[in-house]
């Protein structure tokens, strides 16, 4: 029996994500499956792959062929070239993850901040404002007063 390792599609219409399944080669594409070793989401940036190494690397050892999707994933996860002997890792990129609670608390610190900024900013404006105000209402005064000293002395 010639075993492949291939991919079987689920999800809907435009929006597919695959399992990674060992199978008969003579069965359907979406038919009955000897074993299901992965899962991979083309949908996601960066894409999904998520391989049984452990698996992958058996079924290769016992001369399963993949096809040629699965091989270029196998490459990215490093199972072939472990499977094969050969020199090189994973150049599988990963999502870097993030503590929703750090990040909510990161978030409102931030706005807290920029709220108090905005604060200081308003206060400092009205009191510029107000100091202006002052010195322009002193400077009326002196110049209301001037005018009736000049006419005092005339």
């Amino acid at each position: 029996m010639a075993v492949k390792i291939r991919l079987k599609r689920m999800g809907k219409i435009r929006e597919a994500h695959y399992r990674v399944v060992v199978v008969d080669s003579r069965k359907k594409r979406d038919g009955r499956v000897i074993e299901e070793i992965g899962y991979y989401n083309p949908n996601t940036n960066p894409s999904v792959i998520d391989i049984n190494s452990e698996r992958a690397q058996y079924w290769i050892g016992v001369g399963a062929q993949p096809s040629e999707a699965v091989l270029a994933q196998l490459k990215i996860t490093g199972d072939w070239q472990a499977a094969k002997g050969l020199e090189g890792g994973s150049t599988l990129k990963t999502l870097e993850k993030v503590d929703p609670e750090k990040a909510r608390e990161e978030a409102i610190a931030a706005v807290q901040d920029e709220a108090e900024k905005r604060r200081a900013a308003q206060a400092k404006a009205r009191e510029e404002a107000e100091a202006k105000a002052a010195a322009e209402a002193a400077e009326a005064e002196t110049e209301a007063e001037t005018p009736a000293e000049e006419t005092e002395e005339a």
